[in-house]
């Protein structure tokens, strides 16, 4: 019988576990949903919970990008196709988690994640984009919009140098990206009309998540 099928089942999972409403609720015992901005990444819990709980959030959301993509590694042996089939659906899986009626992040953090195991110097180089972005212009939202935009083409260029990766590589980093800037097009809206909060701007006016 072929074990494969378990791979975007576990991927969904692990993706829509809710690390940001979970580590609030351990540090402040407080539902994260129904402050500040009422997201669950890790910026919103850092401005109403504490930095701490707010790296807790950042890396635990990131990790189970990464650990759903590496099951899919290690259970086919590296098996591209599984790799951003899991990679895909834990993205989802956060965006879209069952256990909090499909209301869930915007999956930067986990998009990330999912990228170390399969081209992690398109990684590097998104995180990177996003430091300029926020250095220069203080939208934490658009440095997310930034480099998920780019993540693209940074797979395309360092995912084979000199080939193109596979289409399944191609298009679900697409998938991603496009996913990622679509749960951004509020913060897009501000953007464009200059409504849109720096870093550094009172914590009931942000709504920059990840």
């Amino acid at each position: 019988m072929n074990s494969t099928w378990f791979i975007p089942v576990a991927a969904y999972l692990l993706g829509s576990i809710p690390f940001g409403l979970l580590i609030a609720k351990a540090y402040g015992g407080r539902d994260i949903r129904e402050v500040g901005s009422g997201n669950i990444g890790a910026a919103n819990v850092t401005r109403n919970v504490g930095k701490l709980p707010g790296i807790l959030t950042l890396a635990f959301d990131t990790a189970k990008g990464y650990v759903a993509v590496w099951l899919a590694l290690h259970y086919t042996g590296g098996n591209i196709r599984w790799m951003m089939i899991a990679a895909v659906l834990a993205v989802i899986g956060h965006v879209f988690p069952v256990w909090l009626s499909f209301e869930g992040g915007k999956g930067v953090a986990t998009g990330l994640g999912v990228f170390i195991p399969i081209c992690w110097q398109a990684v590097i180089a998104a995180v990177a984009l996003w430091v300029i972005v926020v250095v220069f212009w203080r939208y934490s939202s658009l440095g997310s919009i930034s480099a998920a935009a780019a993540l693209p083409i940074f797979v395309y260029l360092f995912y084979a140098p000199g080939h193109a990766p596979p289409e399944v590589v191609t298009l679900g980093t697409l998938l991603i990206a496009v996913l990622v800037i679509f749960k951004h097009r509020s913060n897009i809206q501000r953007l464009i009309a200059g409504e849109e909060p720096r870093l550094g701007s009172p914590p009931k006016q942000e709504n920059q998540e990840l």
